[in-house]
């Protein structure tokens, strides 16, 4: 009997090898990255004392003011660095007292930002986001230590260290580099962000928020310094009426363009960094718990959240304090550094692929009603070489096939039933770097 070979595997293993294209640039970033940089950087936010939303905006050594002033110097400094390749500037918003029980007082909640132009599509942006504030037990305590040195000064000095490892390079779509503020007290800085890029008219390909990236022994004792998790929503909160209707007749829900977003990432991460096992999260946040992806989100741009996998409660929004031997509080001695550099590098690498990708496909439809044979359009994309067409199996979390066409916007994918698969399509560059894949918004017959 001769051995079977389906027709999608044949596929896959003939076209993965010829265009599953690695740049070596990426290499170099990954190798960029530096723990000692993380590590200080770590260290100085954390010796400001408290960084709480509320606290100090004065003192130069002390609180939030002293913590976004530094921030922005190393903003600065790399933009110097670089011939002034980035735009360093403050976006606020005043958030009035008794908004929420945790805005006790009228507070202006002031974001970093740094944006690095792209050559080609400079309104194209893919944002890298940590946080500036910490907090401790009370979340209304703005006065007490609040070192919060994984929570989240980790994401913090990783968004600095990207901006440093990336500023060396230019790419044809923008980057933004942002330390958000309020996260603590309601997710204020990124719902004026978001805000602000919507007024701006931004494009906002998605931002991948980092939180906690630096803590790999658990509560519950595993130690893991390899694992981390993507969280991402399955669909948008600004989807229709009629396009929730859609989905039930042909699917879809789990393939929004955060969890696209999500799906990207953990490719691009186990291209170039197969060491790593990125996990996969169906859910927009921790259970009951929210971070700062959620406003971008709620405006209908992609979004996700990095973290750690393994979770340590004694030491997050804690007293500084020791109780029946167990040392609490975010402190620094407990942050990893060669695992904040790893999940710094995840990020660098995803920043650099999208930002070098071109724009994803738009208006993909897709068609095939009782045939063995998929159709697939879409609008051609502008500087794009070619094009993958992914499809999966319903119940796989991740593209396991693709086919690469080029010089066409419609394709039709033989032997293969479209009931038993989804799709997608992604445009791919010269450099051979791609964009996120596209799920089908419409039929065609």
């Amino acid at each position: 009997m001769k051995p079977f070979i389906s027709i999608t595997l044949l596929f896959f293993s003939v076209y993965y090898s010829t265009y599953a294209q690695t740049d070596t640039k990426i290499y170099d970033i990954i190798d960029a990255v530096s723990a000692k940089r993380i590590e200080k950087d770590i260290a100085t936010l954390a010796n400001f004392g408290t960084r709480h939303t509320l606290s100090d905006t004065i003192s130069n050594t002390r609180g939030i003011g002293a913590a976004r002033r530094w921030i922005k110097k190393q903003f600065d400094n790399i933009s110097s660095d670089c011939n002034n390749c980035l735009d360093v500037f403050y976006q606020k918003d005043l958030v009035k007292k008794g908004t929420n029980r945790r805005i006790t007082k009228d507070v202006w909640v002031v974001n970093v930002v740094a944006i690095q132009k792209g050559t080609k599509n400079p309104n194209d942006y893919i944002i890298m986001s940590g946080d500036i504030d910490s907090r401790i037990s009370d979340p209304n305590n703005y006065t007490d230590d609040a070192p919060g040195a994984n929570d989240n000064a980790t994401g913090m000095a990783g968004a600095i260290e990207a901006a440093r490892v990336l500023s060396k390079y230019k790419f044809e779509n923008s980057i933004i580099y942002v330390g958000l503020s309020g996260e603590e007290q309601g997710l204020f800085g990124g719902k004026g962000l978001a805000k602000y890029a919507k007024e701006k008219g931004w494009n906002i390909v998605g931002i991948i928020n980092n939180d906690m990236i630096g803590n790999i022994k658990g509560v519950d004792g595993v130690i893991d310094n390899r694992t981390f998790r993507i969280f991402s929503e399955p669909t948008p909160p600004t989807e229709t009426e009629k396009q929730r209707r859609a989905r039930r007749f042909y699917g879809g829900e789990v393939d929004g363009i955060s969890r696209q977003l999500a799906r990207y990432i953990y490719k691009t991460t186990k291209t170039y960094m197969p060491e790593m096992n990125p996990k996969m999260i169906y859910r927009l946040d921790r259970f009951g718990r929210g971070g700062h992806h959620r406003p971008f989100n709620d405006e209908g741009f992609a979004g996700v959240r990095i973290m750690e996998a393994h979770e340590n409660y004694t030491q997050q929004h804690q007293d500084i304090r020791t109780e029946n031997g167990i040392e609490y509080g975010d402190k620094l001695k407990f942050v990893d550094f060669d695992y904040a550099k790893k999940l710094t590098a995840v990020n660098a690498i995803n920043l650099a692929s999208i930002a070098e990708a071109p724009t994803a496909p738009k208006n993909v439809g897709i068609g095939g009603i009782v045939e063995p044979a998929v159709k697939l359009a879409w609008d051609k994309v502008d500087g794009a070489k070619g094009y993958k067409i992914y499809w999966r199996d319903t119940t796989s979390p991740t593209w396991d096939h693709f086919k690469y066409v080029e010089n066409v916007t419609e394709y039709t994918l033989d032997g293969i039933v479209v009931d038993n698969f989804f799709f997608g399509v992604s445009a791919v560059g010269p450099n051979g770097h791609e964009s996120i894949v596209s799920f089908p918004t419409r039929i065609i017959r």
